[in-house]
């Protein structure tokens, strides 16, 4: 038997996409625990994220395609208002901060230990599955970490935005001393640039189409920014992407290219300059998310860069690699 400090007659009220485009408040059932190991939290603050943006707007990410309602959102912090009997890492009233992937724990994968490129993973706000902005989510129990005092709700709700950046970096290894250029200076961006510059990185550059976004990633984190100009009317935007990149390469005097390259839009603009910026045998992450682009392969190949991408995080010690919704 579970302990809990509400009812299930309790309201719900909750963020529902019902369909592209159109999102409203309803009532939801109180959801109940799927075993003893869950704990049900009470949600206090939620980020929202491109992805939840991407569902309302397009209705798909990839091969996650929106066939049915679901409650959106995923980066989440609340307090435990029931555990289940076998839970022994929580009680009720802790403060928590939500990992919103829970892997099956059986597959290959997850057992050695790339539990975020599991195939059964229930993430939330990924269809079929439901998120967490609600009032109440229902999450394993130790997907759920302990806060400290000092840190307060929307704080321990940026856990999982700075979880992506961790893992970016991870996937880029970065090491003491490299150059690193970030397309995008929106948060996930300026998180990346923020977790590089921990990592050791020497120099970080952000470039960004938004003034405002590089004048505050520069207050943030990064070392230089750059503004990239638009490309004239009738210019081929692949000769114009290689512009750019030059234009980065000559104005931070990085030789013959960055060490590594974050691209944090999935625009294809800026995987083209991200690819040509980065020096040969260099690092390119693609982290960004955005329609079906055109690359091209001699760009990278033909400089034996080592490309990545970054499609979910890990919140946990355990040891991670790459991909998920």
């Amino acid at each position: 038997m579970s302990s809990a400090t509400t009812t299930t007659t309790d309201s719900n009220p909750a963020f529902v996409l019902r369909a592209v485009k159109d999102v409203a408040f309803e009532n939801r059932p109180v959801p109940s625990l799927r075993d003893e190991h869950e704990v049900r939290v009470h949600i206090a603050q939620t980020g929202i994220c491109g992805s939840d943006v991407h569902y309302w707007q397009r209705g798909r990410i990839g091969d996650f395609v929106l066939k049915s309602p679901i409650i959106l959102g995923h980066e989440s912090s609340g307090t435990v208002v029931e555990v289940g009997s076998l839970v022994t890492n929580l009680k009720l009233g802790d403060r928590v901060a939500i990992e919103p992937g829970v892997p099956c724990r059986r597959c290959d994968y997850c057992r050695a230990g790339d539990y975020n490129l599991c195939n059964d993973t229930i993430f939330a706000a990924t269809p079929p599955w439901d998120g967490t902005l609600a009032k109440y989510y229902t999450v394993a129990s130790d997907y759920c970490y302990k806060i400290p005092d000092h840190m307060d709700m929307e704080e321990a709700a940026m856990v999982e935005p700075v979880s992506v950046a961790v893992q970016i970096c991870k996937v880029a290894d970065i090491r003491a001393n490299q150059t690193v250029v970030v397309f995008g200076a929106g948060p996930i961006g300026v998180l990346s640039q923020a977790v590089a510059k921990a990592a050791g990185a020497k120099k970080v550059i952000a470039v960004d189409i938004s003034q405002a976004r590089l004048d505050f990633a520069k207050s943030y984190a990064a070392d230089d920014t750059f503004l990239p100009p638009r490309g004239a009317s009738g210019v081929d935007p692949v000769a114009h992407s290689e512009a750019i990149a030059n234009m980065i390469k000559e104005k931070f005097g990085l030789g013959e290219g960055a060490d590594v390259v974050l691209e944090c839009t999935g625009a294809e603009p800026c995987i083209q300059a991200g690819i040509n910026v980065a020096k040969k045998g260099g690092m390119y992450v693609q982290a960004g998310m955005g329609k079906e682009v055109c690359i091209s392969l001699s760009s990278s190949s033909g400089r034996l860069l080592t490309c990545n991408s970054r499609m979910s995080s890990s919140l946990s010690p355990r040891p991670a690699s790459g991909h998920s919704p």
